[in-house]
């Protein structure tokens, strides 16, 4: 497995990391902790050193998860959670709380559901807009001090934001979702981090698993899936949408690998900086998925991914109204 740097603090991890969250919550039925806590572990013998989670998820329960698959193994792998979207113990959302004070408790809870003494890369969920970002990190970077994190990193923070906060503490990651159906980070994030030396994590690189080609209905999706309400997956949307996909599947096809391969690897082909943290509670899709690694698009493949899934090309918003207004703060 390709290894990749975060930022310029010294943080480096698998090409490819892996996304927790479905394995509690939102994607249907997850199938059970012994059977996510499996593939976890084989993640780790395919080289995927690099585990996304969050207090949120669950919530609360996928930290615990992860701690379990993780703990006793410690030295080898990269844990990656956040903070900042508020939930109750019932699961309703409070809000996004980015204070000073909410940030140590935070901090503390997840090390506990984790079992871990220090958090590998730590995450501002969402931006507050009712705290100076230069509070709440400030108060990220006193757990740096204190041994709790090693790095620091911000989800959907927009280019100011990021600048504001790098220049109270190195931050050596910014989360966004980034795939071949959402490409907004190409106008103005990616020229950031760079600009700044900020690794990019692709949350989503599967477009929430509708590049996988696996998703051909809404019918395919379960009750209580949560996608069920995204707009990309919504009435002419979603026709758009899997028109788009059957074209990239072709393109794949032709190339003897999946879609999903495909899809993959052009998120990792957008620079050594970049690394993708596809989520799956399925061994067959992880490892699927894992060997993306070795799928080298030429030029030529770029250009026609390029022709038929152009900037842009995907209908419908990512999120919901509510979602788009906490992203890109």
């Amino acid at each position: 497995m390709e290894r990749r740097r975060l930022g310029s603090g010294g943080l480096e991890v698998s090409a490819q990391g892996l996304g927790c969250m479905g394995m509690s919550e939102f994607y249907g039925d997850a199938g059970g902790d012994e059977r996510s806590i499996a593939v976890i572990h084989r993640a780790l013998e395919l080289g995927i050193d690099f585990f996304d989670t969050a207090d949120m998820y669950g919530p609360f329960t996928n930290e615990r998860l992860v701690g379990r698959a993780v703990r006793d193994r410690r030295g080898a792998v990269v844990v990656a959670t956040k903070f900042g979207i508020e939930r109750g113990e019932d699961g309703s959302f409070v809000g996004i709380n980015g204070r000073p004070e909410y940030v140590r408790a935070a901090c503390d809870a997840s090390l506990l559901r984790l079992g871990l003494d220090h958090v590998d890369l730590y995450y501002q969920h969402r931006v507050d807009p009712n705290v100076a970002i230069e509070d709440t990190v400030g108060a990220m970077s006193r757990l740096v001090e204190a041994g709790k994190v090693r790095y620091l990193g911000l989800s959907e923070a927009a280019p100011r934001t990021l600048r504001k906060a790098h220049a109270v503490h190195p931050i050596s990651a910014l989360q966004t979702e980034y795939s071949l159906w959402s490409r907004d980070p190409e106008d103005e994030i990616l020229p950031a981090v760079r600009e700044l030396g900020v690794g990019f994590v692709a949350y989503s690189p599967l477009g929430r698993g509708f590049l996988s080609g696996q998703i051909k209905s809404f019918d395919d999706l379960a009750p209580d899936d949560y996608r069920r309400h995204s707009p990309r997956f919504q009435g002419e949307s979603f026709a758009i949408n899997l028109a788009l996909v059957e074209r990239v599947g072709e393109i794949a096809a032709a190339r003897g690998v999946t879609p999903a391969q495909l899809a993959l690897a052009w998120v990792m082909a957008q620079g050594d900086d970049v690394v993708a943290i596809p989520g799956t509670k399925r061994r067959k899709y992880l490892e699927d998925n894992a060997a993306a690694v070795e799928v080298a698009l030429s030029p030529g493949d770029l250009a026609a991914i390029e022709e038929v899934m152009p900037a842009g090309a995907a209908s419908g918003q990512r999120y919901d109204q509510r979602g788009m207004g906490a992203v890109n703060q």
